[in-house]
């Protein structure tokens, strides 16, 4: 007895798969015949996991299939499959094949006649389509099996090349793998500003049962909503960012790429990945149902989705997503300058929009200084309506204007790049001294390739025919941190923003020929195969700095 119920069910699958490649009695759709022909392979095939999420890659036009037996020893079966498209909208079906009871009721005999075993046997066989969807969202079928069936899933990517995961469980009453999403799922939008969006959704069940183990996490993002996380990072990777493992994971910094910035405050992670196609946030704030979304651009469409994660098992769920247009920037202000004083404007790379600032002299000669700290700047200075000047500008840059007493200057500032930009500005008479320092022709700092040690380098910069101070400052950095340092660098910051540890030295030192107005410096005691970025500040009568270029040298290995 024990013998024939183990002939039963150890080869179940090989006995289905045989019947139905030698007589299959079933529908002639073309994708019935094309998976008739695909069972003659079937030994070949693969097995889809009982409760365990499968992913799944898929070459465009090329179906994939998997199978699976549930054998519950004649008692119908409740199972669950959830199919998730983490990219285009694909194809897939579930096919059932049932083999006739009495082909079955031999099987179980176990027909010891080696030479009839070895025949073709036929075997009446009924197959049909019990499902069958076309699209891009999280789709989830559940249904009642019996140990005389068998199920193939086929899937079809006609767009491009894809990936999908795939669940299978037969455990539908010890909890879900997926988060549970509540009877609305729907985000509502419960505030709008000029920069910020404020969100709110109804709880998870699975947050309210488990939430040490589950949280909220939210995508913006410019372009579209979300059905799935899977979807997301897809997009996110394609669009040529680099994400961390896990969004819900995420929570070192070392995991990031040179294009994202992390943000942690208040028990809450913001990750930004920043491409050209535009900026994409994703914050996870714990168990809050409820987040205002800042920083954003004003008059500009934004798409918000909400995923429950279960951090355990870092399955996900997509609430509804949603949209909204903040609100319009009020017109701006033209800001007026004062003699002497210096004015910091940051600029909106992103709208392009000129920032206004308005000066009445009370001088004939006056001169307007501009010092930039950040990105590229685009100046237009008008006087009584008519251009003076117009020019980009890099560095430090002077305008000596001759004029009127009274004369009404409107300078407008406007960022040449998508990105912010921010410049120092001050408008003075021609005879005040000057804030800033006199300026050497370049602000490049040169190093020597030839001599580079083990643990030593030697830089050189340019000075000026006035006497000056100038500090030189030093950073490890790692290979993945060069595009953020010197993307980020700020000149018109000064060594009050660095550490004390990173001081090398200061000294004073000028040429009236200033053909010999350079200096050399040589930097011990660093480390072997090791990046360093140097800066060096140059300190007028005022102490106002200005910040070379920074530069980058890399130690020699061996020596």
């Amino acid at each position: 007895l024990k013998m024939s119920w183990f002939w039963f069910y150890l080869p179940l699958h090989l006995l289905m798969a045989a019947c139905l490649c030698h007589s299959i009695k079933a529908p002639t759709t073309s994708s019935q015949q094309s998976f008739k022909t695909d069972l003659f392979n079937f030994y070949h095939s693969l097995v889809l996991a009982d409760g365990k999420e499968t992913t799944i890659h898929l070459l465009k036009d090329i179906p994939k299939r998997y199978y699976f037996v549930l054998e519950e020893g004649g008692a119908l079966a409740p199972f669950s499959i959830t199919v998730t498209p983490c990219d285009v909208p694909i194809e897939w079906s579930i096919f059932l094949h049932k083999a006739s009871a009495s082909f079955l009721g031999k099987a179980a005999r176990g027909d010891r006649d080696t030479h009839e075993a070895s025949k073709p046997q036929k075997a009446p066989s009924i197959v049909s389509t019990i499902f069958n969807y076309k699209g891009n969202s999280v789709e989830t079928y559940m249904g009642m099996s019996s140990h005389s069936a068998l199920y193939v899933l086929e899937f079809l990517s006609t767009e491009r090349d894809t990936h999908i995961t795939v669940y299978l469980t037969t455990d539908t009453t010890s909890g879900h793998l997926y988060p549970e999403l509540p009877m609305d799922p729907r985000i509502d939008v419960i505030g709008i500003g000029h920069t910020t969006v404020t969100l709110t959704w109804k709880h998870s069940p699975s947050v309210l049962q488990h939430g040490e183990n589950v949280q909220y996490c939210l995508l913006v993002n410019e372009k579209h909503n979300y059905k799935s996380l899977c979807a997301a990072e897809t997009a996110i990777r394609s669009s040529g960012m680099k994400l961390p493992p896990t969004l819900a994971l995420s929570l070192s910094p070392y995991l990031l790429e040179p294009q994202q910035v992390m943000i942690l405050s208040n028990s809450e992670l913001s990750i930004i990945n920043k491409a050209s196609s535009g900026e994409v946030r994703q914050i996870c704030m714990g168990t809050k149902n409820a987040y205002t979304v800042p920083n954003l651009s004003p008059s500009t469409q934004y798409y918000f989705d909400v995923f429950v994660v279960n951090l355990l098992t870092n399955a996900s769920a997509a609430y509804t997503g949603t949209f909204a247009r903040t609100l319009e920037e009020p017109e701006p202000k033209v800001m007026e300058l004062k003699d002497g004083k210096v004015t910091q404007v940051v600029l909106d790379g992103k709208k392009q929009k000129f920032y206004s600032l308005q000066y009445q002299a009370r001088y004939k000669k006056i001169k307007f200084t501009f010092q930039l700290c950040h990105g590229h700047v685009r100046v237009h200075i008008t006087k009584n309506g008519k251009t003076v000047a117009l020019e980009n500008i890099s560095g430090l840059r002077y305008f000596s204007l001759k004029g009127k007493l009274l004369d009404t200057y409107l300078v407008q500032l406007r960022s040449t790049e998508e990105t912010n930009s921010s410049v120092q500005v001050q408008v003075s008479p021609h005879f005040h001294k000057p804030l800033f320092p006199l300026l050497p022709e370049s602000l490049k700092i040169k190093s020597f390739s030839k001599l580079r040690t083990c643990n030593s380098v030697t830089i050189a910069w340019l000075g000026t025919q006035e006497e000056s101070k100038y500090c030189v400052y030093k950073k490890r950095i790692e290979e993945n941190q060069v595009w953020v340092e010197l993307r980020s660098a700020d000149r018109c910051s000064g060594p009050e923003s660095r550490h004390k540890s990173e001081k090398v030295l200061c000294k004073y030192f000028y040429d009236i020929n200033l053909q010999r107005a350079v200096t050399t410096e040589t930097i011990q005691g660093l480390d072997a195969g090791t990046l360093y970025l140097f800066d060096v500040y140059l300190f007028g009568p005022s102490g106002i700095p200005v910040r070379y270029h920074s530069k980058v040298v890399k130690t020699r290995k061996k020596c």
